[in-house]
């Protein structure tokens, strides 16, 4: 589709002059959704950073086994998927409804070019739901609002904050979206949440130059942040096993994948 196709509404807002992240995150995963200005910003960085295409991956293959997860062993039939990104294969709702099909999945982004493809997440088995929000994850009491025309807020929900809040750059307030999302869903929810960080123990030295560069040549602007910080989003919540990892070794058999820069984990709301 070329940017005259989009809807008046999209295309306004949408600027192919500029790399941005749902489309260089497209790329990196082998995807078509993306043009060249993406595709030269996503070069760029992965020959500063070698790892990201597989730091890419490894967050996508983190979805599927957390979906899994709370579908298959924690009985979770409400899903909160924020900061969506562009649809690939085996999004949140299709691993979900195929293990149960009554889940109901709400999706929320605000990127246009996520919005254009949103159809492909509107998708649902007979006895589910699917919704698609477009809304800034800095409005928790809108996503809330939104969310709950179609989940049931007072069962468990999981929330789902894949590579979301490394563009809220400031600890604070990413801190308080998260207590303010957490605080409106039932005891039994989780939060499932990915970060990148610049912790030498993951290997992630390497963000900070890679960083720098995205954040004078793409957009939104990105931050990385310390195993603490991140671990901090999670206060109040139960962690599961095995904790905040690297999110190629969440709950994989030992030496399975390489470990890589981008913290992951799931926790429980007691």
């Amino acid at each position: 589709m070329s940017e005259s196709q989009y809807p008046s509404d999209v295309s306004g807002r949408l600027n192919t002059t500029v790399a941005h992240n749902a489309r260089v995150w497209n790329y990196w995963i082998g995807g078509k959704d993306n043009y060249e200005v993406d595709q030269q910003v996503g070069d760029q960085v992965a020959t500063m950073f070698p790892v990201i295409r597989d730091v890419a991956r490894a967050d996508r293959q983190f979805l599927g086994r957390t979906v899994q997860f709370l579908t298959a062993d924690c009985a979770v039939r409400q899903f909160l998927d924020i900061g969506t990104g562009l649809p690939t294969l085996d999004n949140t709702h299709e691993i979900a409804q195929r293990i149960a099909p009554e889940s109901r999945i709400v999706y929320v982004d605000n990127d246009p070019i996520v919005l254009v493809h949103a159809r492909t997440l509107l998708t649902s088995s007979a006895q589910g739901a699917t919704d698609y929000i477009d809304i800034d994850v800095r409005d928790p009491a809108g996503v809330m609002e939104g969310a709950s025309a179609t989940l049931d807020l007072d069962q468990p929900v999981a929330v789902m904050m894949l590579g979301i809040l490394n563009f809220v750059l400031d600890t604070d307030e990413a801190r308080d979206i998260v207590r303010r999302v957490m605080a409106a869903v039932p005891s039994g929810s989780y939060l499932a949440l990915t970060h990148p960080t610049t912790d030498t123990d993951l290997g992630g030295e390497g963000n900070v130059e890679a960083m720098t560069f995205w954040n004078e040549n793409a957009t939104p602007p990105i931050t990385a942040r310390s195993r603490a910080e991140i671990s901090s989003f999670f206060d109040g919540l139960d962690l599961v096993t095995p904790g905040l990892v690297s999110c190629s070794q969440w709950r994989r058999e030992p030496n399975s994948g390489s470990v890589l820069p981008q913290f992951g984990a799931l926790a429980r709301k007691p």
